[in-house]
């Protein structure tokens, strides 16, 4: 299948056709590729001296604003640094960031205050752009890719920082830091099944 034609695909099911491609499956095989990217998913901090092509963006980029929204007022928006000077000023100025200064690219995440009002909490924009930023790891692990989330808000002093290097915005606030770049390590993913941790018709057991 050639890659670009996804992107004229319905857009809620964008990241389900991609990761079934991803894993040379059928559509038959969509609900366990995505449980499968779901797994193995984990956060890589280390890249390849290799760009990200500019339709593997857009792809990403698609598959994340294919995540639910409150009211679908979808108050976020995506920033796509590839400039290695702001890739180093972000790595710089952030304490959990340091993998954006070997990184290709990065996608900051952010909301866009005036694009959340109307919902009935204008705070649902973390929600919305929350979701949207696990879409987008997800979509890099099924292409290949390694990205890591690094958190941003709801620190005032990463906020800033973030916003001195990027001149965003009032009403825009970053929600975090996305380096994304192909693997140049190759950890196991974490296994975080804890059945203690489910309770069922309240907290009483």
């Amino acid at each position: 299948m050639n890659m670009p034609k996804i992107f004229n695909m319905v857009p809620g099911i964008v990241l389900t056709i991609l990761l079934v491609v991803s894993c040379g499956g059928s559509s038959s095989n969509a609900g366990q590729a995505v449980l499968d990217a779901i797994s193995a998913r984990t956060s890589i901090r280390a890249y390849q001296d290799r760009p990200v092509g500019a339709d593997t963006v857009e792809l990403l980029l698609r598959a994340a604003m294919s995540a639910p929204s409150a009211r679908n007022r979808q108050p976020w928006a995506f920033i796509v640094v590839d400039d290695k000077d702001m890739l180093r000023q972000l790595a710089d100025s952030l304490p959990y960031a340091q993998s954006a200064a070997a990184a290709p690219m990065a996608v900051v995440v952010c909301g866009v205050l005036t694009e959340s009002q109307g919902a009935t909490n204008a705070g649902w924009w973390v929600q919305d752009a929350a979701a949207a930023s696990e879409n987008l790891l997800l979509a890099a692990h099924a292409v290949g890719l390694g990205a890591v989330w690094t958190g941003v808000y709801s620190y005032e002093d990463r906020v800033r920082a973030v916003r001195n290097v990027l001149g965003l915005p009032r009403h825009v606030v970053p929600l975090n830091v996305i380096p994304i770049g192909y693997p140049a390590e190759n950890p196991a993913p974490k296994q975080k099944w804890d059945p203690a941790k489910v309770r069922r018709n309240g907290w009483a057991e």
